[in-house]
């Protein structure tokens, strides 16, 4: 597992990609509903490490807004290496300098990111399922395309590590 710093959605976006997980589910495709015993929740990730230390995020960006109320517009379903298929927002000038933001005030701090997370190659997204079978993926999409598009805006901020229990919500 890996540990992130994650943006919650607002509850009518939540309540969406939750009803897109079971729909998904329906076409036989495990969903990130699957997870963490039912507790993992629909985000958008600034950050990904293998551990992050949540005191010494939380003292890294100790006065930013790291839940900036952005609205996110999410416009496109896509796919990563491993069958891993997502919704993303559209990547505004706003959300893409909060990331920014974030990741500078994290490296200053000494906390190493994934490359794939550094401004400049970071891709916003909400991750649906992390393995779809190839069989599924066309119908997967199609679900997917079917709650497009979906308006949403950022109503918090959390560190998470599943694999040790953590989930400490940020301003």
């Amino acid at each position: 597992m890996v540990a992130a710093l994650e943006l919650y959605l607002d509850t009518d976006a939540t309540r969406r990609i939750r009803v897109l997980w079971e729909a998904l589910e329906s076409e036989g495709v495990q969903s990130m509903r699957s997870l963490l015993e039912r507790r993992h929740r629909p985000h958008v990730s600034l950050a990904v490490a293998p551990r992050l230390d949540p005191d010494r995020v939380a003292d890294a960006l100790a006065g930013t807004t790291v839940a900036a109320p952005l609205r996110l517009s999410f416009r496109h379903a896509g796919q990563f290496v491993g069958r891993v298929l997502w919704l993303g927002p559209s990547p505004t000038a706003g959300l893409l300098a909060h990331q920014a933001l974030v990741h500078d005030r994290l490296a200053a701090a000494g906390i190493a990111v994934a490359e794939h997370y550094r401004p400049g190659r970071w891709v916003p997204h909400c991750t649906l399922s992390m393995r779809v079978p190839n069989a599924l993926m066309a119908a997967a999409v199609r679900r997917c395309l079917e709650v497009l598009p979906l308006e949403a805006t950022v109503v918090g901020a959390a560190v998470t590590d599943h694999a040790r229990d953590i989930c400490r919500p940020l301003p």
